[in-house]
């Protein structure tokens, strides 16, 4: 019986394993822009780092429910960029974070990452749209047109850039209808 046990968790351990392993080419693309958008140039991620609250996004699960989120991106010693993603959910009235680690897929100005909360696994972070001048708002892409954010430097956002974005978004083939306003009001528990 134990003998049954201990090889039937092998089993289960090496089936993940080998699941793991074969999604491993499919991941390797996730990385990329979306078809049809492409990342910015001339892009100054010394200025980009620091904090960004969410304004809007597609919605997913990873991020359904939570509100008041931010995302921080902060130099480290090795060259990449630290990311500490965080939200409020009021529905278990507590915060969650995600940490994590970004690099530049190419040159280093061009606004296009590969962020990564759990290695090997990586994911595609393009800033699209961009303040070029201040900085105080981003538009970013993820690895498909099911991944949009729309972040700026304060918790809210001018409707009429904020409108300007989505149309942009729209003209990219994104599926604006599903973008959900994130709140950034008092944070009340359910």
């Amino acid at each position: 019986m134990m003998l049954k046990l201990f090889l039937g968790g092998w089993s289960t351990r090496i089936a993940k394993l080998r699941a793991s392993v074969l999604m491993l080419p499919l991941l390797a693309g996730c990385a990329g822009p979306p078809q049809g958008v492409e990342p910015l140039r001339s892009f100054d991620l010394s200025r980009y780092r620091g904090e960004w609250f969410e304004v809007m996004r597609l919605d997913h699960r990873f991020e359904r429910g939570l509100t008041h989120v931010t995302a921080a991106y902060t130099p480290r010693a090795d060259g990449s960029i630290g990311v500490v993603n965080r939200g409020f959910d009021p529905e278990g009235c507590r915060w969650k974070v995600a940490e994590g680690k970004a690099v530049l897929q190419g040159d280093a100005d061009t606004a296009s990452l590969s962020v990564s909360f759990f290695p090997p696994f990586a994911g595609g972070y393009h800033v699209v749209s961009l303040d070029r001048r201040n900085y105080a708002w981003a538009m970013v892409a993820g690895p498909t047109k099911d991944y949009l954010w729309i972040l700026a430097r304060r918790p809210d956002l001018d409707a009429s850039v904020r409108n300007r974005l989505v149309a942009e978004a729209k003209a990219l083939g994104f599926p604006v209808e599903r973008l959900i306003l994130v709140d950034h009001g008092t944070r009340a528990c359910r």
